[in-house]
């Protein structure tokens, strides 16, 4: 362990830390907005303001415009908004599942960290559990799951 800290240690410290991230802490909290239902009905609104002034602006190239350039910003803005939510909620979850195999009995702690390998070294292993998933349905007498091959 890193300079003698326990995980949960470092989990508190880094969750204390949280509050001077300014992009991150950001993110979260516009991740968390958009993804409301209030969000949805905001955009719905605004929608039908622009339809409704359709008519009123004589149907226009700069009113059709408007609604092009802002969803096209805000379509920018939100892909790199979802991936950095991705990439964080990713990183969680793997963190999470390294200590279930850190901590589980029995649990192969070569695993811990495998996302880093590549997907070539990642197929060896995926086969191998597929086989040991196989053998195991067949002393069970389950019927055998679909075969993926990894050009699927």
């Amino acid at each position: 362990m890193a300079s003698g800290h326990t995980p949960g240690a470092l989990v508190n410290n880094a969750l204390s830390k949280t509050q001077g991230n300014w992009f991150g802490l950001m993110a979260q909290k516009t991740a968390k907005a958009v993804g409301s239902s209030a969000a949805f009905v905001a955009i719905c609104a605004i929608t039908m303001v622009w339809l409704i002034t359709g008519p009123i602006f004589h149907w226009s190239d700069t009113w059709q415009l408007v609604i092009n350039t802002v969803t096209n910003i805000v379509s920018m803005l939100m892909v790199f908004l979802i991936q950095n939510t991705q990439n964080r909620e990713s990183v969680a979850q793997q963190l999470k599942l390294d200590e279930l195999l850190r901590a589980v009995r029995g649990a192969q702690n070569t695993f811990i960290n495998i996302e880093h390998l590549t997907e070539q070294e990642l197929e060896p292993i995926k086969e191998l559990y597929a086989a040991l998933a196989e053998k195991a349905r067949t002393n069970r007498g389950v019927g055998s799951a679909p075969v993926q091959t990894s050009s699927e």
